[in-house]
């Protein structure tokens, strides 16, 4: 019985070993470019070609340097219908675009891209002075069509991993945003029913206070929403991602109990 259980097991292993892998060969295609970008770290620059600039006789490299960390967490939705609708793709080249995570309705987190590594998750887009958001971002997916609401496993995952990024990259707490806040006028994700206020409370991202100073006279809401970092170039679009992450609104025009909230906002940015 013994060895009839023994020779069980080494076919399980075989069958397993012989199986085709999920996205076997985009892995593949991942560790051979992890490994070109390697020898490029490695190797020693190449001095430019320039007759008026005196050139060394030898590299010297520092002893000092370290990876790029990651200063702001990027939060998405898919826009597609499943979580492998939307592994297919980052997986697939043509597509041009990826993320550091995705995370699943049932709360299966797919961490795609090491998070010093850069991805194409942000595209066009601008926070206060930053323009290269790709560069010094994590973007983070989730499975969700933009018209539904957010399952608990999945924010509950979402919150889990956001606690291990600030802590480990020591994230301020006003650079967790969504994709909408950094592309006003082309995006609407994480959409109007992300739980904005749970994040802010766990420490992610900043919320207005219940009770709020009265709204001076002449308060001026464009500059108040640069001064938070939205790209004001179009208002209209700058607006309206403002009400979509803290009014969970989406109309185009900003009333009084808006600019109570903006005001408050400003001031916790500044």
């Amino acid at each position: 019985m013994k060895q009839k259980t023994i020779v069980f097991a080494a076919i399980v292993l075989v069958i397993y070993a012989c199986s085709p892998k999920p996205y076997g060969s985009t892995n593949k295609m991942y560790r051979e470019r992890s490994k070109s970008l390697t020898r490029q770290l490695l190797g020693q620059p190449v001095d430019p070609v320039n007759d008026t600039i005196k050139q060394p006789a030898y590299w010297v490299g520092t002893t000092n340097f370290n990876l790029r960390k990651p200063s702001f967490v990027i939060i998405h939705h898919t826009a597609q219908h499943s979580c492998p609708e939307t592994l297919t793709t980052f997986t697939t080249p043509r597509s041009a675009v990826s993320a550091h995570y995705v995370i699943c309705k049932d709360g299966t987190v797919h961490h795609m891209l090491n998070d010093y590594l850069r991805a194409a998750h942000a595209g066009v887009s601008r926070w206060g002075n930053l323009i290269d958001v790709n560069s010094s971002s994590i973007g983070i997916e989730l499975d969700n069509n933009g018209f539904q609401s957010f399952d608990s496993l999945q924010i509950n995952s979402l919150l889990s991993l956001l606690g291990r990024l600030k802590s480990e990259y020591a994230i301020s707490a006003a650079n967790f945003i969504g994709h909408s806040d950094i592309a006003p006028a082309r995006k609407v994700d994480p959409n109007v029913y992300f739980p904005w206020k749970k994040l802010a409370d766990k420490g992610f991202g900043l919320w207005f206070d219940d009770t709020r100073d009265s709204v001076p006279a002449g308060f001026n809401h464009i500059q108040a929403l640069r001064m938070v970092g939205y790209d004001v170039k179009d208002t209209t679009a700058a607006i309206r991602a403002f009400k979509r992450h803290f009014m969970q609104d989406t109309t185009r025009r900003i009333n009084e109990a808006d600019k109570s909230v903006l005001y408050n906002l400003q001031k916790k940015y500044m």
